[in-house]
């Protein structure tokens, strides 16, 4: 887009003095510079005569000679620069319908979108050229039947980022492990998605466009330089055009484009742009969150307790899943311990010193007596030992049957949520559908 000025150095520097101070003004109040331009044309060049035929725009004078003599060397720039120009003046109601199609050029799915194209999208977005200009982009991007060749999950993706990967229902506060269950976690993330989806949309279509129309500036109020205005696009294409901007940026897919103006941030007008496009995939997504929340909750479900698999139907716990998990408690719970092999040798110790203390030494009865303790105490120890696993395998039997029984009640209580949830659903997509046909309309 830049414009070749090395054949007339000197007529080139005061063309671009005077078109940067014509941008300066049209920004900041939407009027050319007070004195006129002073600079000579340049032969084959298209700027100078569509900088004249601007300033004769501005002064309400007829711009048909310059015009003409500008877009018989370049057409498409010539309108490009004029669209662009009166857009950011406010005047945007001044262009011709032929100039924004001649300047917009043609979009397509398999080629980048041009910085030229994205900044007249942004200007018309923005209310620049009125009604007619959106309903010009629009009409360009439903041409192109976007929808055929989208993936949903990246629309959807795009307008509700970050989604929890597992959503737990209040019925499953007190399992939330059973809301990773595929048959129960695919309706409930379906609802919570279709109710992030709908909410996203309300935003985008409650946001207040209307304030920006054909006669407000698009940009720099404040007449602030034009070295500032580089991250417009509008104006950053201006620039270019007139010879003063850097090289430009890359380019990005119309996909791409689209998908960012979608994305939480974005600009508003742009994202009731992108949201009229994405409307077709939306409501085929809607339609089947909504069907997914329908979803009947299986009759049996297997979930882990206690480290064990129980089946739960709703009248309660598998008998046979129960009981193998109690029978895997008490194996787990029970140490396996030898015959008292140790305590009957003591005992028949004990024994032979008493018997010995009848023929022999009477401390042999003390020594006796001290084996028998002994074997007596490790009897006891044992004993203990065995309390403290029956006390453990009842208390785990206890409460695997407590999580068991609360399981099978959370279970009803997530069936009783269901018919809520698919009604919330249905209520969701309706409301979604009504506001994607509201879309760029309702600013």
């Amino acid at each position: 887009m830049s414009t070749d000025l090395t054949a007339s150095p000197q007529t080139a520097a005061e063309l671009r003095r005077y078109a940067e101070a014509l941008l300066a003004h049209l920004a900041a109040n939407g009027s050319a510079p007070p004195a006129p331009p002073g600079f000579a044309d340049i032969p084959g060049n298209w700027l100078p005569p569509a900088v004249e035929a601007l300033v004769a725009i501005l002064a309400g004078d007829d711009p048909l000679e310059p015009l003409s003599k500008a877009a018989g060397r370049d057409q498409q720039q010539t309108a490009l620069f004029l669209c662009l120009a009166l857009a950011v003046a406010g005047h945007g109601s001044r262009i011709h319908a032929s100039w924004l199609g001649t300047a917009f050029g043609d979009l397509s799915l398999d080629q980048p979108v041009s910085h030229g194209q994205r900044s007249l999208w942004l200007a018309a977005a923005r209310g620049a050229y009125g009604p007619a200009g959106k309903i010009f982009v629009l009409r360009k991007l439903d041409a192109l039947a976007v929808q055929e060749h989208a993936d949903p999950s990246q629309w959807t993706q795009a307008l509700v980022p970050g989604e929890p990967s597992v959503v737990v229902p209040a019925s499953l506060v007190d399992f939330p492990e059973m809301a990773e269950i595929p048959e129960l976690a695919r309706p409930t993330q379906a609802a919570a998605r279709l109710d992030r989806l709908r909410a996203r949309c309300a935003e985008i279509t409650s946001t207040p466009q209307a304030g920006q129309s054909a006669s407000t500036p698009l940009t720099n109020s404040d007449a602030s330089p034009a070295a500032a205005w580089q991250e417009d696009e509008p104006l950053a294409v201006l620039r270019t055009l007139i010879g003063l901007g850097g090289p430009p940026g890359p380019m990005a897919s119309l996909s791409s484009h689209l998908l960012d103006d979608l994305r939480p941030g974005a600009d508003p007008h742009l994202a009731a742009i992108a949201l009229h496009v994405a409307g077709p995939i939306l409501r085929g997504v809607a339609e089947e969150l909504e069907a997914d929340t329908r979803l009947e909750p299986p009759a049996t479900v297997t979930v882990a307790l206690l480290g064990h698999h129980i089946k739960l139907h709703p009248e309660g716990p598998d008998e046979s899943s129960m009981a193998a998990a109690e029978a895997a408690i008490v194996s787990a719970g029970t140490t396996p311990r030898r015959r008292p092999w140790d305590v009957a040798l003591l005992v028949l110790a004990g024994l032979a010193c008493f018997a010995g203390a009848v023929l022999g030494p009477p401390l042999l009865a003390v020594a006796g007596a001290g084996l028998l303790g002994a074997a007596a105490w490790l009897l006891w120890r044992r004993r203990k030992a065995a309390e403290a696993d029956a006390r453990w395998v009842a208390s785990q039997v206890a409460e695997l049957k407590e999580l068991a029984d609360g399981a099978v009640w959370a279970l009803h209580a997530y069936a009783h949520e269901a018919e809520g949830r698919a009604k919330q659903a249905s209520e969701d997509c309706a409301e979604l559908t009504r506001l994607i046909r509201r879309g760029p309309r309702a600013a």
